[in-house]
């Protein structure tokens, strides 16, 4: 039992800090107006939508098989990111 209540704080915790990022580099963002923090800012909302996912997935309906969702955000924030890279790079 302190095992599966480790993990929800664990969870929640992950969840809590790329919330912060995305907020500390939208924040960043519309100080500076670098576009390569808006992609990291638009990276974190797709780690961030993925934690939330994870939460769901494994705490709160451990019964439904979300686990294509929690995969495709997380491949949605990667491409984001390497997108946001690539365009900087022109």
């Amino acid at each position: 039992m302190a095992m599966a209540s480790f993990q929800s704080v664990v969870y929640f915790l992950c969840l809590g800090a790329s919330l912060l990022c995305l907020v500390l580099l939208i924040r960043s963002y519309m100080r500076t107006g670098t576009t390569l923090l808006l992609w990291s800012a638009l990276c974190f909302v797709g780690l961030a939508l993925n934690n939330l996912f994870l939460i769901v997935d494994v705490i709160l309906l451990p019964e439904v098989y979300i686990l294509p969702f929690r995969y495709l955000s997380s491949l949605a924030a990667v491409g984001v990111l390497l997108y946001g890279f690539i365009w900087e790079l022109d």
